[in-house]
């Protein structure tokens, strides 16, 4: 398996991008999944020359879990097993958190992309208390990184909504606490979020670093902005003090929950914005050394229907048998679900 991106649907609210009001073609090469494949074009038009990603089915309810302390579940993130962690208990790993306290770092596992997942027995797999290291309120949005480095997996999670921390694993299931790589502190005076980060492998040869973080971020002002970090070793971080993308410069309130996606020799950074301005899933084109702002709308709209209900969030990427497929946050916040799309 492997990571990648995109997608595709109705409903169109009040956002200022129409349906698919956006450039449609930077023609593509193979996509660079994020785990590390590469995914041949599609004749789908979507920005950036990525596939459509149009509904299949919801993979995760929280109704239907054993642990289940608040009744949702949100950031899903797909991974690889089979061929990397020993004793991999499926050849896929789907991490999982409910957001509000408790929280908790949770994993499903499976053989296919399309499911079925079977939860975890010993769910939540890291907690909100983790002594001697923190105790906080909640711990949530796992994002876990294969890697190639270490050969291990690296787990990014919040707890709380001001520190985002690190913990490693050669199992993708018994984790190490490593670290705390991100907190308020580091961004500019009267931050006051700094969540929800997914970090990955790209190379930026002139800052020295291999890998790069994006995040939430949130201040006094109550907008939530995209912001970005880079790193030679996914440990020590350096971040910049602007936003990468702001809720501005796409004409919504709150955006949140990026994510990293490369083609053809550039870089896109994939993010969802509030139901409120659309509940849609946007793209903004970066370039490889993250010097572009080119915002190219609407990369998948959101279904008025269930799952959805006028909101798509949080996806992550993977292809199997050479088939892209899109997991996300499906519903109303902290009333969904993890769903599924898959790409033509």
């Amino acid at each position: 398996m492997n990571e990648h991106h995109e997608p595709q649907n109705q409903s169109n609210l009040a956002h200022p991008f129409g349906r698919r009001t956006l450039l449609r073609g930077a023609a593509a090469t193979g996509t660079v999944l994020a785990v590390g494949a590469t995914l041949a074009p599609s004749a789908a038009a979507a920005p950036g020359g990525f596939p459509d990603y149009t509904y299949l089915k919801t993979l995760l309810k929280p109704a239907d879990l054993k642990y289940n302390p608040t009744g949702e579940i949100i950031f899903p993130c797909i991974r690889g097993a089979e061929g990397r962690v020993p004793g991999a208990l499926g050849r896929y790993y789907l991490y999982y958190a409910p957001h509000d306290a408790p929280g908790g770092i949770c994993l499903a596992y499976g053989d296919s992309l399309e499911g079925p997942f079977t939860e975890h027995p010993h769910n939540p797999i890291v907690s909100n208390d983790w002594q001697p290291h923190y105790k906080v309120s909640h711990v949530s949005s796992p994002h876990v990184l294969w890697n190639e480095d270490a050969q291990e997996m690296w787990l990014y999670f919040h707890g709380e909504n001001t520190t985002t921390r690190l913990a490693r694993s050669k199992d993708g299931i018994n984790f190490t606490y490593d670290r705390t790589v991100l907190t308020t502190a580091m961004q500019p005076e009267g931050t006051t979020e700094t969540s929800y980060a997914r970090v990955f492998r790209h190379d930026l040869p002139d800052r020295g670093a291999r890998y790069v973080m994006l995040f939430m971020t949130n201040n006094a002002s109550n907008h939530r902005d995209i912001g970005w970090g880079w790193s030679p070793d996914g440990v020590s971080w350096t971040f910049d003090q602007k936003p990468l993308v702001s809720h501005a410069d796409v004409g919504a309130k709150d955006i949140g929950a990026p994510h990293l996606l490369t083609r053809g020799g550039t870089a896109y950074v994939v993010y969802h914005c509030d139901k409120g301005s659309g509940g849609n899933i946007l793209i903004t084109e970066v370039g490889a050394d993250f010097s572009r702002r080119d915002h190219l709308g609407v990369l998948h709209e959101s279904m008025d229907e269930g799952p959805d209900y006028g909101r798509s969030a949080a996806p992550s990427f993977g292809t199997e048998d050479g088939v892209p497929y899109m997991v996300y946050e499906a519903g109303e916040r902290l009333k969904g679900a993890i769903a599924l799309a898959r790409g033509r």
